[in-house]
């Protein structure tokens, strides 16, 4: 044969396998696209390697069509079998564990037999890269648990004990729905067992996924395990130190349970609790509650019976008294009585330890020990032990110490020793904004940071005056700074659409709901992915009712502004803001608005009507001076924004008209209208003029959001009680209806400049009785904050929360935590100023038997007063307190009740 033809009929062979492979893959991808599984199967096992690869290309082009309409009837039909195909087609182990874990696949995926039978004639070490690949991916990677454990099988390799295999593995074992025998069984017959029950043990949050499997019932996980360590299926020392450890690792309590569940069920001998001695006393002193008791009950039976020396009682006493559980502290307070009545040379160890909890902070646990120690300090011989005792009793409270003067021989109480200094915290300085950032890059790097944290008030409105400062010098070069941080938001790739288009996230009115989002729509305006008539369109109406909505006048003026910036971004962007504040919160110098309105004013720039109405509510003045001399120079500007500029500083501030009300529970505050906010400010602002009704208020309500509320208290700097009176229904659900966060907003209202009046100290009372300790603590600070700066009225808080309490609004253990932790700080003056107006009022309902639910807890706060007055040294009467005193009994109320009227008494004094 010439070379001529050799050539042709190699041709020609080339050309009939690239069209036999052609029409192979048509055929493969057909059937994947019909959902035809089965025949996608025969067709792989049918092919070699070579024609598989071949046919990849073709399935990733089917894989990006269908991911364009990934819920689609077709794309359902199609996964399974595309799932299994391209598994089958690619080469390499990351590939194929990467195709397998898609998340664009993780909903349809192929059945694990499927899988199986494909992959499993290829090589076992690659069958085991494969599946430690796939076990490395989270669980939410949807992993199936039958395809690992399948490969584990397949490829002989070890078990992996990542954290998606090990949660596969349980859901497998202990699913409800598996067929025949118990737990115990089918944990008996894994091969894997000891590796995969180690791993429970170092798999972090493994255990609350255990512990819901398991439940409470005799097939529950941990009396199986705990059967077959019996069985000796499992090794028991094993088992033993890998709970103890995991407990002392640490974690969430509903976690911990689990593992000391299985403890228990582990039944420890008497030789293995003394092992595991330092464990305990570990447990007990660090660990969560549930954990700590259970270690404090095993140490006391080793107490109790004579194996667990005085000397490690005593460093486990020192530990656990000073922990915030009550119930703990008084077990250990009983154990220590106990052991002494036994062995009475062990009190030279343990008193000293006991009078640890002289320094405790409720006076009960100072008594109790105060009384352990009186009642075996005869046993002590030793005059250095008896000496620490008498010292430590200078940590008790007035009145305890007095009588332990007689007791211990501790040292008199003398008016020194009484003598109270406040202290409170500084009362916080203006901090003055930076200037804007210089540089587009910097600019860029801040709201790169916002969109990831949603900064502050100050960091906000730094970025928003550099954006437009930077959008009117060099809109390209702003651009092109931006785009790195353009690229990454969700948006970016969203073609030049109406705002309304984009599932409301843009519809302009009621979205820009906090820092993020402000700036994802202004970022979008000025790239032109929003249309520019988007953000005019978008401006609300002034005219338009409040909607029965007590605080959507205060998201419209925040929406208006940004509304109007990318509006002016769009079309004709300004120089600068002038609304851009001098100091964080939200303050702006009047001289240093005038020269804004010079410069405006010598550039020929436009003024947008609601950014300068902004800075009319912003700017200062409580310094009358500066103000009339600001005036003076507005006027002398010969603009009309210079003489509205100069009337708004000249004018008297007008008081703010208010009515309070009750409805249910709650005391709320009605406004009435404030002239100067209504008609002198433009469209967008002036609903916050308008009078408003908290009794036509509408709960549900689009027009907030948490991390808008931040930004309200700027928006009128001087005035924090027409903020306060909007928020004040909000404010209400943090005790009301057990709703979190609205009060973070309240330290920003006590920093505020204006005056605290009547909605700022209600809105204070409800955050003080918050359902949650984050809300608890934001009420304090601002408490702290406003009596630093002289503007917290004692009284005025107290009637308040008498009034609260009694109508059930605030509940007293609640409070009590809040005012306990207040005057732990060192404000016990302001504290008790605030309970000995409030108390009268409960102590009476109690007296009458009137509202029975106002007096729990009202030993709690009873406490409080009691600790506030020792050491502050007030006297006086209080109204009803006798009556509280003269009760019989030892309850925490009239106990605490008979400590408060014999501190007001000077009893403790002249003792």
């Amino acid at each position: 044969m010439s070379a001529t033809s050799a050539t042709a009929t190699t041709a020609t062979t080339a050309t009939t396998a690239t069209t036999a492979t052609t029409a192979t893959t048509s055929v493969l991808v057909g059937a994947v696209r019909a959902g035809r599984t089965a025949d996608v199967v025969s067709l792989l096992d049918g092919m070699t390697d070579a024609e598989r690869r071949l046919c990849l290309p073709e399935l990733k082009a089917l894989r990006k069509e269908l991911r364009a309409a990934r819920w689609s009837g077709e794309s359902r039909r199609s996964h399974p079998a595309l799932h299994a195909a391209g598994a089958a087609c690619q080469t390499g182990a990351a590939a194929v564990a990467d195709w397998l874990a898609a998340a664009d696949m993780r909903w349809s995926q192929a059945s694990p037999t499927v899988l199986l039978h494909i992959l499993g004639d290829r090589d076992p070490g690659w069958l085991a890269d494969v599946v430690h690949r796939l076990a490395r991916r989270p669980p939410a990677s949807n992993v199936s648990y039958e395809l690992m454990a399948g490969l584990v099988r397949l490829s002989g390799c070890p078990v992996p004990t990542t954290e998606a295999y090990v949660q596969g593995w349980l859901h497998h074992v202990g699913g409800a729905w598996q067929p025949g025998g118990t737990v115990r069984d089918r944990l008996r017959a894994d091969p894997h067992l000891a590796e995969l029950v180690a791993a429970l043990f170092r798999t972090d949050g493994i255990g609350t996924l255990l512990g819901w499997l398991s439940g409470d019932g005799p097939d529950r996980w941990t009396r199986a395990l705990a059967q077959l360590t019996a069985e000796g299926a499992l090794d028991r020392t094993t088992m033993v130190d890998a709970c103890t450890a995991r407990l002392l690792r640490g974690g969430t309590p509903a976690e911990l349970r689990v593992f000391l569940r299985l403890l228990e069920d582990l039944a420890l001998t008497r030789d293995e609790e003394l092992r595991l001695t330092d464990d305990w006393t570990a447990l007990a002193s660090d660990a969560v509650s549930v954990v700590a008791s259970h270690a404090q009950s095993v140490l006391g039976a080793l107490a109790l019976d004579g194996q667990l020396p005085p000397r490690q009682l005593a460093e486990l006493t020192g530990a656990v008294l000073f922990r915030p559980e009550k119930k703990l502290v008084r077990a250990q307070l009983v154990l220590l009585g106990k052991v002494l009545a036994r062995d009475a040379a062990a009190a030279g160890e343990l008193l000293p330890a006991a009078a640890q909890a002289f320094g405790h902070e409720d006076s009960d646990v100072q008594e109790r020990a105060l009384k352990l120690v009186e009642r075996h300090i005869g046993k002590v011989t030793s005059p250095e032990v008896r000496g620490e005792l008498a010292d430590a009793a200078d940590q008790l409270s007035p009145m305890l110490r007095a009588r332990a003067v007689r007791t211990l021989g501790a040292a008199p109480v003398t008016p020194e020793l009484l003598a109270h200094e406040e202290v409170l915290p500084p009362p916080p300085a203006p901090v003055r904004l930076a200037p804007a950032p210089e540089s587009a890059a910097e600019l860029a790097e801040e709201i790169s940071a916002l969109l990831a944290s949603d900064g502050d008030v100050a960091a906000f409105e730094r970025a928003l005056d550099g954006l437009v400062r930077h959008a009117h010098r060099d809109r390209d070069a702003l651009l092109e700074a931006l785009e790195p941080v353009i690229a990454r938001r969700w948006w970016a790739d969203g073609g030049r659409l109406d705002g309304r288009h984009w599932s409301g996230s843009f519809s302009g009115g009621h979205q820009l709901l906090d820092s993020a989002s402000v700036f994802d729509y202004l970022l979008a305006v000025l790239r032109g992915t929003v249309r520019t008539t988007t953000p005019r369109r978008a401006l609300p109406d002034g005219g338009a009712a409040d909607r029965g909505c007590v605080h959507s006048a205060l998201h419209r003026s925040f929406e208006a502004r940004l509304l109007e910036v990318a509006h002016r971004l769009s079309t004709d962007p300004q120089p600068f803001l002038l609304a851009t504040p001098t100091w964080g919160s939200g303050l702006l110098d009047p001289g240093e608005l005038v020269d804004r309105l010079d410069a405006y004013r010598r550039l020929g720039a436009r003024v947008s009507a609601v950014d300068f109405g902004q800075a009319l509510l912003r700017v200062r003045l409580g310094d009358r001076a500066a103000a009339a001399a600001a005036a003076r120079r507005a006027s002398a500007l010969g603009t009309e924004q210079g003489e509205r500029l100069a009337r708004w500083l000249t004018t008297e501030e007008t008081v703010l008209p208010t009515s309070r009300w009750t409805t249910d529970v709650r005391v709320l505050l009605d406004l009435g209208e404030v002239p100067a906010l209504h008609h002198d400010l433009p469209d967008g602002l002036n609903q916050l003029g308008r009078p408003v009704s908290a009794q036509r208020h509408a709960w549900y309500c689009h027009d907030w959001h948490d991390g808008q509320r931040q930004h309200w208290p700027a928006l009128l700097p001087e005035r924090p009680e027409l903020v306060a009176a909007r928020l004040l229904p909000d404010l209400s659900t943090v005790a009301v209806d057990n709703v979190r966060g609205p009060a973070a907003v309240l330290p920003r209202l006590a920093e505020a400049e204006g005056d605290a009046g009547e909605a700022v100290h209600l809105c204070l009372a409800y955050g003080l009785g918050a359902r949650h300790a984050d809300d608890r603590l934001a009420a304090v600070d601002a408490l702290l904050v406003l009596a630093a700066r002289g503007r917290l009225d004692p009284g005025r808080l107290g009637t308040d929360l008498g009034q609260l309490v009694r109508s059930g609004a605030v509940k007293p253990l609640r409070l009590a935590d809040a005012v306990r932790t207040a005057a732990a700080t060192g404000a016990k003056a302001t504290v008790w100023g605030v309970l000995r107006e409030m108390l009268p009022v409960l102590l009476a309902d109690h007296a009458t038997g009137a509202r029975p639910d106002s007096a729990r807890g009202l030993g709690e706060l009873l406490t409080v007063a009691a600790e506030c007055a020792e050491r502050t040294g007030a006297r006086g009467d209080l109204p009803h307190l006798a009556e509280a005193a003269d009760r019989r009994g030892a309850s925490r109320l009239v106990s605490q009740a008979r400590r408060l009227r014999s501190t007001l008494t000077g009893e403790v004094a002249a003792a």
